[in-house]
């Protein structure tokens, strides 16, 4: 996102949120999205830009307040770092049981800003095997983690998506080390800037943004177009 705003023609000031909001909850992350947008002061800009997939439905309901609200018709952020929705479903149909990551996920993996209300941490689905052992005990935990803690258990590939700007190849080394010790497939394939550049540039086609008017609220549409405008009352 610093990349595509360095080099777009328009004024955008740019305000990172906390990673994980979609992991509270759809409420939660609303609730998070609503505050920051309540402290925009609208009359310095023509638009604010959430840079959101629908993200668990967190974005679900939000409203324009003055001034419209653009975002990405994307189910989540990888849609924007393979530059479409389409090349994403594609590549999922062919690599079903992939877990993606990028530099910057993998650079804040751990930081876990949101952790404690988390929905895994509530449930204890981010225990360790080791941390379930010493709470429950060795019988109980063995049964818990193959139930509730592996959360990879259902993937069976890492994809590195190599998006131009990192400062060297250490992330994806890490990334195919952890595919090694999984004894998972390992890929890298070539990210795409162009749809965050069209993104921050006001570039807004019907195909790939929603610009939701002043008034309207966001709603989850469950087809190809992901997300729309209510339609009034």
């Amino acid at each position: 996102m610093c990349a595509a705003v360095a080099r777009s023609r328009n004024q955008v000031d740019v305000e990172f949120l906390p990673k994980g909001l979609h992991d509270i909850g759809c409420a939660g992350m609303r609730e998070r999205l609503e505050a920051v947008l309540g402290q925009v002061d609208e009359s310095r800009y023509e638009a604010v830009l959430f840079g959101y997939g629908l993200c668990n439905n967190g974005l679900v309901g939000l409203r324009a307040r003055s001034i419209p609200i653009v975002v990405p018709r994307a189910h989540d952020c990888i849609t924007l770092f393979l530059g479409s929705k389409e090349r994403y479903r594609d590549y999922f149909k062919q690599n079903p049981g992939v877990y993606f990551k990028t530099t910057g996920w993998m650079e804040r993996a751990d930081r876990g800003e949101l952790r404690q209300l988390s929905i895994q941490h509530q449930s204890g689905m981010d225990l360790t095997y080791e941390e379930m052992v010493a709470k429950y005990g060795e019988d109980n935990a063995k049964f818990l983690y193959e139930q509730l803690g592996d959360q990879k258990r259902n993937y069976g590939q890492f994809t590195f998506i190599e998006m131009g700007v990192e400062p060297d190849d250490s992330f994806e080394r890490r990334c195919q080390a952890e595919a090694t010790q999984r004894d998972w497939k390992f890929e890298k394939v070539q990210g795409d800037l162009s749809m965050i550049q069209r993104f921050v540039d006001g570039q807004w086609n019907e195909r790939e943004f929603l610009v939701v008017p002043p008034g309207r609220r966001l709603v989850a549409t469950y087809d190809d177009g992901v997300i729309a405008v209510e339609e009034k009352p």
